[in-house]
């Protein structure tokens, strides 16, 4: 086994194995894919607690790769195996909102010990080798306007009358004398009092009795916050509308690593420049005024929204520019989700004999089984001087996997040749883009 990297330097990616892309193909295959693209550190997508696939796990590490966990601190996409009063640790938004994902409150006693029991059996139960809260914040960006702001239920109102003695403010009635824009003091309370339910909560889950460092001590961690380029004020305005202030969360929870992650107004442009970190300034001098040394990450998205995938070329000049800021490492949301999965066609590079008997040629992507079904017209054997006859007796995939099995493969080195060898596009979050196929003439060394 090979050592593990660390995972607080260099490029990462985000994975979520729950994707159809990493369905019915060996863990081994994701864990080549992802290493040949170029990664040896990953973030693992813990959408549900209850459901963690300790075999890609494993697999990663096979490759001396470091495996985060990352965890969402403000909800859940999924309930499944869930207690069964967790509908009451729901917080309330002014407006219902209907999107699949169930946001909890940092203010309910039974959620924080749910999360908190939930992270520390995470990582005694799997060998996760760091753990990070991602998107601990409180809903949302504009969104008293847009009638996505929370938490003003019945958790967050008991626990700010609790701490300061008042109501807390009233986000919707105008003429309310509690309106808050009619009481800056209280305002200012509440504020900061979301700030210290943020801070607060990671550190519980983090630091706490019982919590990911009591039972695994040693382990990375991670904090997260946000980044966005929306005027002068912004990082004001993230303390006041999302609970977010970076300094102080890493001041509590004292991480091993702070990631800025790209706020959806920006990440949501199609037009966004590859240098957009380069507005992030501000952010990461906040930071730095009370943490100078520790190791600053940067989080894009390359693909959540169809208007706005990154494509390779904005893909690269983005991980230039990371690292001309000084950046320590960075990561994207999600691998198969980015614009070269669209873009790329299926080419082998890297392969080798497994036995004298099997081949094995790794893809840079996912090929298709059937179009490999008949082989005859799409895989060919040379040497330096003709084509060599091989008779083929099965032929496979595994994910990015092309697997052949003969009995005639030569001794010596040879090539093999391949044309019209499929992608999946079914398998993409967008398949819309079209099948893409090895142009004609494809080859790769086989040695002896």
């Amino acid at each position: 086994m090979q050592a593990r990297a660390n995972g607080l330097y260099g490029p990462s990616i985000q994975v979520d194995p729950s994707f159809p892309y990493y369905q019915d193909r060996s863990p081994e295959s994701i864990a080549e894919e992802i290493q040949l693209a170029g990664y040896d550190v990953v973030h693992y997508f813990v959408v549900n607690e209850n459901i963690v696939n300790r075999e890609v796990i494993d697999a990663f590490h096979a490759r001396g790769m470091f495996v985060w966990a990352m965890v969402i601190g403000n909800g859940s996409f999924s309930t499944e195996r869930f207690p069964e009063e967790w509908p009451e640790w729901q917080m309330g938004v002014l407006r219902p909102v209907e999107d699949g994902f169930w946001r909890f409150s940092h203010f309910s006693e039974g959620y924080r010990n749910w999360k908190k029991k939930a992270m520390a059996e995470l990582v005694t139960r799997y060998p996760f080798d760091g753990i990070e809260i991602a998107e601990p914040y409180f809903p949302e960006w504009g969104g008293v306007e847009r009638g996505v702001y929370g938490d003003v239920g019945p958790h967050a109102a008991k626990a700010f009358y609790s701490a300061y003695g008042e109501d807390m403010p009233d986000f919707e009635d105008e003429a309310s004398p509690r309106h808050y824009k009619k009481v800056p003091d209280v305002y200012e309370k509440w504020i900061q009092f979301r700030v210290d339910a943020v801070n607060g909560f990671i550190d519980e889950m983090m630091n706490g009795l019982g919590g990911v460092r009591d039972v695994r001590p040693g382990i990375k961690v991670a904090t997260w916050s946000l980044a966005v380029d929306d005027g002068e004020d912004s990082l004001l305005r993230l303390r006041e509308t999302q609970g977010l202030l970076a300094s102080s969360m890493i001041s509590q929870v004292k991480p091993d690593l702070h990631y800025l992650q790209t706020h959806w107004p920006d990440w949501g442009r199609g037009d966004l420049p590859a240098d957009y970190v380069c507005k992030y300034a501000p952010f990461v001098e906040e930071i730095r005024s009370m943490h100078p040394d520790l190791p600053l990450g940067v989080q894009a998205d390359i693909g959540s929204a169809r208007s706005m995938v990154k494509g390779r070329e904005w893909w690269n000049a983005f991980k230039d520019n990371v690292k001309q800021l000084g950046y320590s490492t960075f990561t994207a949301y999600e691998y198969h989700i980015g614009g070269y999965m669209y873009e790329d066609l299926p080419v082998p590079v890297k392969a080798y004999k497994a036995t004298a008997t099997e081949l094995i040629i790794s893809f840079n992507k996912r090929i298709s089984l059937e179009s490999v079904k008949s082989t005859s017209d799409k895989i060919k054997f040379r040497d330096a001087k003709a084509i060599i006859s091989v008779h083929l007796r099965a032929v496979e995939v595994d994910g990015n996997r092309l697997i052949l099995h003969s009995d005639s493969f030569p001794d010596h080195g040879f090539l093999v040749e391949f044309s019209a060898i499929h992608d999946t596009p079914d398998l993409w979050l967008y398949p819309d883009a079209g099948v893409h196929e090895s142009p004609f003439g494809t080859w790769i060394q086989i040695d002896s």
